[in-house]
C-alpha cells in the first residue's frame, strides 16, 4: 500500500523528497544528454557516425522514453547492415536487447543477445563476444533458469582469462558466484565470492568490496557458519551505504535480519528488516520491499504478535497488488514492443526488397546496354566508318562486359569470405590473373574478326580500281 505523503514523518518525507529529486535530476540529465547527441545526429553526414549517435540516443532515453529509445535503436540496426558496418550493428543489437531486458521481455532480449553472439563468433573481438556472454547469462539468470546462465557464465569467464579481459573479470567472478549460490553449490559460490573480494580490494572499491562480502555473507549462513555470516554482512553494510547501492544494502540488511532471527535475536531482526523495507520503499525496489515486508510478517507471527501480523499481511497484499498492476503494465509494454519491432521488421523488409529490385534493374539495363554496343559495334564494322572507332567500340564493349561480371560475382565472393579484406583480394587477384590475359585474347580475336570485312572490303576496292586502270590504259591506235 501507498501511504499518503502527509501522514509520514519529517524525515521521512525529507527522504522521499530527497529520492524524488534524485530521480528527477537524473532524469534531466539524461534528457540533456539526449537532446546533444540528436543535434549531433541531425548535423552528421557520415553514415557510421550516424549508426554512432544513434545507440548513444536509444542508451541514453532508454530509462524514461523505452518506445523511442526501441525505435532509434532499430533505425541504428538498420543503417548500419545497409553500410555493412559491423560494429555498429553489434553496437545496435545489444542496446535493443538491453532495452528488451530492462522492460522484462526476456525471450526478445535473449533473442537479440544470440544474434549479436552469431555476429561476434565471426570477428575477433574478444571484448564484445565476452560481454554478450555474460548478458545472455544475465537475461537466464532473470528467468530462472540459473544452469544455462552458467553455461554462458562460464564461455564468458574462459574468454576474460584467456585475453585477460580486467574489465570484466570482477563481474564475471560475482555472477558466477551468485549462480553458485542460488544452485546451493556453496564451496563454488565461496570460491567465486572470495575472488571477487580480491579483485575488488586490488581496486579499493567499496562499492564491490561490500557486494561481494555480501556474498560471501549469504554463502557462509547456507553453510551454517553463522559468526562469519554476521561478521561479513556487518562489514558490507557501511561500504553499501556509503556508496548508495541501495539495492545491495537492502539485500544485506535482510540477510542480516534473517540471520539474527535464527540466532534468536528479535530485536536486532526487526531492526534491520524494516531498515531493508524503508531503504527498499524509498528506492522504488517492490521485491525487496516485499521480501522485507514477508519476513516481518512471518517474524510477529512466531513471537504472537498478533496486531503487528496482521498489519504486516495488510501491507505484503497492497504490495502484491501493486507488483501485478505493474507486471499487467509491463506486459502491455512487452505487446507493444513486439508489435513496434514487427512493424519496424516489415517496413525495412519492404525497403531492402525495393532497393534489391533497383539494383537487379540496373543490372539488366548494363547487360541489356552491353549487348546493344556489341551489336552495334559488329553493324558499324559492316558499314563504311573508321576501322579506329570498330576497335575502340570492341574494347569498350568488352571492357564492360568484364566490369559487370566482376560486379555480379563481387557479392558472392564477400558471403564467402565473410568480408575479410585479406581473402577478398586474394581471390580477386586471382580472378584477375585469370580475367586480364583472356581479355586481351578475346579483345584481339574480336577485333580482327569485326575488322576483316572492312579490310577485305577495301582489298576487292583496290583491286577493282587497278583493274578499271589497267582496262584503260591501252591505245586505240
Amino acid at each position: 500500500m501507498r501511504i499518503p505523503l502527509t501522514k509520514l514523518h519529517l524525515p521521512e518525507r525529507y527522504c522521499i523528497a530527497l529520492v524524488f529529486l534524485f530521480f528527477v535530476t537524473t532524469i534531466y540529465a539524461q534528457k540533456q544528454k539526449a537532446d546533444s547527441l540528436d543535434n549531433l545526429l541531425a548535423a552528421e553526414k557520415a553514415d557510421t557516425n550516424k549508426v554512432l549517435f544513434m545507440w548513444q540516443l536509444a542508451d541514453a532515453v532508454s530509462m524514461y522514453q523505452p518506445d523511442t529509445a526501441l525505435k532509434t535503436a532499430q533505425q541504428a540496426l538498420f543503417l548500419a547492415r545497409r553500410i555493412r558496418y559491423k560494429e555498429g550493428e553489434s553496437r545496435s543489437l545489444g542496446i535493443i536487447a538491453e532495452i528488451f531486458r530492462k522492460i522484462g521481455n526476456y525471450p526478445r532480449a535473449l533473442e537479440f543477445n544470440i544474434k549479436k553472439l552469431e555476429l561476434e563468433d565471426n570477428r575477433n573481438n574478444p571484448y564484445n563476444l565476452a560481454s554478450v556472454l555474460m548478458n545472455i547469462g544475465i537475461v537466464y539468470v532473470f528467468q530462472e533458469e540459473y544452469q544455462e546462465g552458467l553455461q554462458y557464465y562460464s564461455r564468458a569467464d574462459s574468454i576474460i582469462t584467456a585475453y585477460n579481459i580486467e574489465p570484466f573479470k570482477y563481474n564475471i567472478a560475482l555472477n558466477i558466484g551468485d549462480v553458485y549460490n542460488r544452485l546451493n553449490v556453496t564451496d563454488s559460490a565461496y570460491a567465486y565470492f572470495n575472488k571477487s573480494l580480491d579483485i575488488a580490494n586490488k581496486l579499493k572499491d567499496g562499492d564491490y568490496i561490500g557486494t561481494s562480502m555480501t556474498g560471501l555473507a549469504h554463502t557462509y549462513v547456507k553453510q551454517g557458519n553463522y559468526p562469519f555470516a554476521l561478521l561479513h554482512y556487518q562489514t558490507a553494510i557501511p561500504y553499501l551505504k556509503a556508496a548508495h547501492d541501495d539495492d545491495i544494502f537492502c539485500e544485506a540488511t535482510l540477510g542480516l535480519a534473517c540471520l539474527f532471527q535464527k540466532l534468536n535475536k528479535n530485536d536486532s531482526a526487526v531492526y534491520y528488516a524494516l531498515l531493508s523495507v524503508n531503504t527498499a520503499k524509498k528506492a522504488g525496489f517492490l521485491a525487496h520491499e516485499l521480501e522485507a515486508a514477508e519476513m516481518l510478517t512471518n517474524h510477529y507471527k512466531d513471537v504472537n504478535r498478533i496486531d503487528s501480523a496482521f498489519m504486516y499481511m495488510n501491507y505484503v497484499r497492497n504490495l502484491n497488488d501493486t507488483i501485478n498492476s505493474r507486471g499487467k503494465i509491463r506486459e502491455i509494454q512487452i505487446i507493444s514492443s513486439n508489435e513496434q519491432l514487427r512493424q519496424a521488421e516489415i517496413e525495412e523488409n519492404r525497403q531492402i526488397a525495393l532497393r534489391e529490385r533497383s539494383q537487379q534493374l540496373q543490372l539488366l539495363f548494363i547487360a541489356m546496354f552491353i549487348i546493344f554496343l556489341f551489336l552495334v559495334t559488329v553493324i558499324l564494322s559492316r558499314i563504311r566508318i573508321s576501322v579506329r572507332v570498330v576497335r575502340i567500340l570492341g574494347i569498350v564493349s568488352l571492357l564492360m562486359f568484364f566490369e559487370y561480371l566482376t560486379l555480379l560475382l563481387h557479392p558472392y565472393v564477400k558471403e564467402i569470405t565473410h568480408h575479410t579484406p585479406i581473402f577478398e583480394i586474394i581471390i580477386f587477384v586471382a580472378m584477375a590473373a585469370v580475367l586480364i590475359p583472356a581479355h586481351h585474347r578475346i579483345e584481339h580475336w574480336m577485333i580482327a574478326k569485326l575488322t576483316r570485312g572492312k579490310h577485305e572490303t577495301r582489298g576487292m576496292k583496290f583491286k577493282l580500281k587497278t583493274i578499271s586502270i589497267k582496262v584503260k590504259a591501252p591505245s586505240d591506235k
